[in-house]
């Protein structure tokens, strides 16, 4: 008797914990934004810093009113660059507020390409699919794919999916090459591979999810940095923040944050989102609050 009210004493403290962790994954860590700010020497010796902003995986909803005032308020940082990675929108309603969202943006330099969900709305999924090794998935679009382009154009912001594209910046001439979403079966890096342009100082790699099959021609073509998204960091993750799936190929260790990615004897800096959001149809996040960085690009050391 006394073992049996042990055990439910113990099966009701656990209920009583997953409860809570369920509790504050959905209603708290949800909601908790955060910018995580990075460095990385990837400029010409004594070139000027560059402030780069990367923005990934809104998944926004017109209701999520908390999102949308963090995002409008990041402008504050007066960023010289705006790099956005794609899966915006969660629901087709949602176009005009995520222009008023971007709009304090407006002006400022920027490139975007886009992840599945800027083509289709989320779906229903199991979770436990994450856990399996990820592979390209053909979507079908319902989403108002042309106009969320139109509106990210109207802010300033140029289509980089399979381009190059060069801007200047403090001084300092950045090629960005752009590459559609693997996982949406919608990349064809060929159209842009080749070598550096003489000019160039940096090689900025965009694409949506990080798949080694794209990873590894960019680096192969000399990028200094690639920017991504997709993983969502892991979204539930252990403590300390260990991601337990990132949804494509690349481990668990690079589901988010500043990484090296290594072909060889060549390597580039790696910048894996987090992102800002969820899928509707799982909204939460548990040791990996929702995020949008900051990259100061600043100039390798001087050797001579």
């Amino acid at each position: 008797m006394k073992i049996t009210t042990a055990l439910a004493a113990g099966l009701g403290g656990i209920g009583a914990i997953s409860a809570a962790c369920l509790t504050y994954a959905t209603t708290i860590e949800l909601n908790a934004f955060h910018l995580r700010r990075v460095t990385v020497a990837v400029l010409p010796p004594k070139a000027e810093s560059v402030r780069v902003l990367h923005l990934s995986d809104l998944h926004l909803l017109g209701s999520q009113t908390r999102k949308i005032a963090w995002v409008r308020a990041l402008a504050d940082l007066e960023p010289h660059f705006v790099v956005n990675t794609g899966d915006n929108v969660a629901e087709a309603a949602a176009l005009h507020d995520l222009a008023h969202a971007l709009s304090p943006l407006a002006g400022v330099p920027g490139v975007f390409v886009f992840g599945s969900n800027d083509y289709h709305s989320a779906r229903p999924i199991n979770p436990v699919k994450y856990f399996h090794p990820s592979h390209p998935t053909h979507v079908q679009a319902n989403l108002p794919t042309a106009a969320l382009a139109l509106t990210l154009e109207g802010l300033g912001w140029a289509d980089a999916e399979q381009r190059r594209l060069q801007f200047r910046l403090e001084g300092t001439t950045i090629e960005v090459r752009g590459c559609g979403d693997h996982h949406a079966e919608l990349d064809d890096y060929p159209v842009v591979a080749g070598p550096i342009s003489p000019e160039v100082d940096l090689l900025m790699g965009v694409t949506h999810s990080p798949y080694r099959a794209v990873l590894d021609q960019m680096t192969l073509d000399g990028a200094g940095l690639i920017l991504c998204g997709h993983t969502h960091g892991g979204q539930v993750c252990l403590p300390g923040g260990r991601a337990l799936t990132t949804n494509c190929d690349l481990p668990a260790s690079a589901a988010k944050g500043l990484s090296r990615h290594r072909v060889g004897e060549m390597e580039t800096a790696l910048h894996v989102s987090a992102g800002l959001g969820t899928s509707p149809y799982a909204p939460y996040r548990f040791c990996c609050p929702p995020e949008a960085t900051l990259l100061t690009l600043t100039a390798r050391p001087d050797r001579d």
